[in-house]
């Protein structure tokens, strides 16, 4: 009995130390074993610990949005088993293990440490008491989760056999990584297969059944109690038009309220065509929106006064800017004259370009002349890129974030604003990877359409230089044939690292920045 024993946790002791070992992700490696005093007690094949992940590499806790299964709810592997809040974004994890969730440590709206435990899974559902009592005898703290309801007794009547699949999204699709891998195993076509969920993003409980069947099978989200379902923006902007945000219909991650939501409700929005046509009387539509608002009612501006916890991003930014106060910097700063931009401007915008999009693209350009603006200050060394990953700041709900154009010297112009409109976008609704807001090499913080005259920029760590972007204001100038006429100028003003870059090489670089802005604009659309 003895050696028994010993064999038991000698057993345990090496797979802990193998999954010490396991690379570690965004999504693999959140699971490990054999980490619960208690739990070494058990053999190791009952229970799996989910980790909260490590979402991106300056990520150190996690907040939990919401968990997607309930206490006692079968899991395969491929499942949405929760969804976090990192610094930057909202990700769906999902369970690389079968089993039945057994213990849930970390409720909705708590923390953890990247690492910490958040919950167990059972591998049998009759291993879900043990894994439980084991837990609440180490001193786990089990959260208050809603049991998932008994089984139905007798099963609903058997669904008529589907047709020959049918393409039922021929835009782009979004799915998770195993939904990919699992269709191209199997031979499905990911543009016949039907979301469960209502923004659209396909699981591999989807491909389960290829049709609208899956979205029966999904249960609903119950949120916890006092948790309100929805985005930080979406509830201002309920509470600045007099909503209750708790009676909005959501679209995002399991029904959360976002803000086109309220927008929406509030009559400030046009409404989402429905997807099959149907008769609506006109009175329908036109009644709707009044219902939503409280006439009459005086608005009400929140009053802040104390201490207001940071949520994750505004955590990272604050600690991203102490990191900056170690650095040696300097600034330079230059006007540009901007009319001929202006002009260029104004002949692509009915086309969908935009403004940052041509300020990318121009700063893409002429790094491939400036390699050290471009680089990075490393110990005893400068690291060089190939690529030029222009990083532009954007204030979201709060906080910051910089969503990058990669290999913006490759792109032409009209690729670059497609991409800068969806990076935007996705940044709105915290939809980014780590990718596509961590990667820059070079920084640009256009406040040019706040007014602003002149300001400058702090370096984001990880990068040699940022470009902080004033308004185009008209100026009277003594032009070049001696007249006084009007013309266009903004301010720019570059922040260096001062260890790998120094002056000549801001002022080189800015000055052929202007000469492209002001002399050769068209050169941007040329590829």
């Amino acid at each position: 009995m003895h050696q028994f024993v010993v064999i038991v946790i000698f057993v345990c002791l090496n797979a802990f130390s193998s999954y010490k070992t396991f690379p570690s992700s965004s999504q693999l490696g959140f699971i490990s074993r054999c980490r619960t005093s208690n739990l070494f007690r058990m053999a190791s094949n009952l229970f799996e610990q989910i980790d909260m992940p490590a979402l991106s590499s300056t990520m150190k806790e996690g907040k939990i949005v919401s968990w997607a299964k309930k206490v006692g709810e079968k899991v395969s592997v491929g499942d949405v088993l929760l969804v976090v809040e990192s610094d930057k974004a909202d990700m769906d994890v999902e369970s690389y293990a079968d089993g039945y969730l057994a213990v849930v440590t970390v409720g909705e709206s708590q923390s953890a440490a990247v690492g910490a435990p958040v919950g167990y899974l059972a591998k049998t559902k009759e291993g879900i008491a043990a894994v439980q009592s084991a837990v609440a005898g180490g001193g786990g703290k089990v959260a208050a989760v809603a049991s998932a309801p008994p089984p139905a007794s007798a099963a609903p009547a058997a669904v008529a056999a589907s047709p020959a699949p049918v393409i039922v999204n021929d835009g782009r699709v979004a799915a998770s990584g195993y939904a990919k891998t699992l269709a191209k195993e199997q031979g499905i076509d990911l543009r016949t297969v039907t979301p469960s969920r209502p923004d659209s993003y396909i699981t591999s409980k989807d491909l389960a059944s290829g049709s609208a069947t899956a979205t029966a099978a999904v249960a609903a989200y119950v949120p916890a109690a006092g948790v309100i379902n929805a985005s930080p923006m979406a509830k201002k902007l309920a509470a600045e038009n007099n909503l209750d945000v708790t009676t909005i219909k959501g679209s995002g991650n399991f029904g959360r309220v976002m803000p086109d939501d309220v927008l929406r409700a509030a009559g400030k929005l046009a409404p989402v065509a429905a997807p099959t046509p149907a008769v609506v009387t006109p009175a329908a539509p036109v009644a709707a929106a009044p219902a939503a608002t409280v006439k009459g009612a005086a608005k009400t501006e929140e009053v802040l006064d104390g201490v207001k916890p940071m949520d994750g991003m505004q955590k990272a930014v604050a600690k991203n800017m102490e990191k900056t106060l170690g650095v040696p910097i300097f600034r330079v700063s230059r006007e540009i004259v901007t009319d001929n931009f202006d002009a260029l401007y104004a002949a692509l915008k009915p086309k969908g370009v935009t403004v940052s999009a041509m300020l990318a693209k121009a700063v893409a350009e002429v790094l491939k002349k400036h390699p050290i603006i471009n680089a990075a200050y490393v110990e005893g060394g400068i690291k060089y890129s190939k690529d030029v990953n222009v990083a532009m700041a954007v204030a979201i709900d709060g906080g910051l974030i910089t969503p990058t154009i990669i290999k913006a010297q490759d792109q032409d112009l009209f690729s670059i604003s497609r991409k800068w409109k969806e990076l935007v976008e996705k940044a709105k609704t915290k939809k980014l990877t780590p990718a596509e807001y961590s990667s820059g090499t070079f920084t640009i913080s256009n406040l040019g359409m706040f007014g602003v005259q002149q300001f400058d920029a702090i370096l984001p760590p990880g990068t040699g230089s940022i470009l902080a972007i004033a308004a185009s204001t008209p100026k009277v100038v003594q032009l070049k044939n001696g007249h006084f006429g009007v013309q266009k100028s903004m301010t720019v003003t570059i922040t260096c690292d001062h260890r790998h870059i120094y002056g000549a090489d801001a002022a080189e670089f800015l000055k052929d920045l202007a000469d492209l802005l002001e002399n050769q604009t068209q050169s941007l659309t040329m590829g």
